[in-house]
């Protein structure tokens, strides 16, 4: 038997997942525009907020396994956007970094992606964007714990 709160949760469910695909898509396009794909924007923006970061860390930071950092990595090398530094003290870590060049292209397209961001979610006002973060947290960490 279906309750309202039932019917409610299901059609939380269906809304969120139309508008996840939706802003996915228009994100992914923004991100190809600049002739990168998520992947590689995701491991060149970390980079660029956080600095140099060991690899055995960028996969967990932006959701991907190993074996995809280290396609990905290869790629953006290739590209001469970052490059792998070993720790100077651990001989087992090796970090990325972005390459001047990275830096350079990450300092002309992560303002316009910020801007186009800004535009996709501009019908909510700062208050609403932040209590959905909030109330998406609360629905997050409740999946995280058993």
């Amino acid at each position: 038997m279906e309750t309202t709160d039932s019917k409610l949760a299901l059609k939380l469910l269906v809304v969120l997942s139309r508008t996840m695909h939706a802003v996915s898509e228009r994100v992914k396009a923004d991100i190809k525009s600049y002739e990168l794909n998520p992947s590689e924007f995701g491991v060149l923006e970390l980079l660029y907020h956080k600095g140099d970061t060991p690899l055995q860390q960028i996969g967990d930071k932006i959701l991907l396994t190993s074996g995809s950092v280290t396609y990905v990595i290869d790629k953006l090398e290739k590209r001469g956007l970052i490059e792998r530094r070993s720790c100077p003290t651990d001989r087992r870590v090796t970090f990325g970094t972005l390459t001047p060049a990275g830096e350079r292209l990450m300092a002309e397209i992560f303002p316009k992606h910020e801007a186009f961001l800004a535009e996709l979610f501009s019908d909510l006002s700062e208050g609403e964007k932040q209590q959905l973060i909030d109330q998406l947290k609360r629905v997050g960490y409740k999946m995280l714990t058993p």
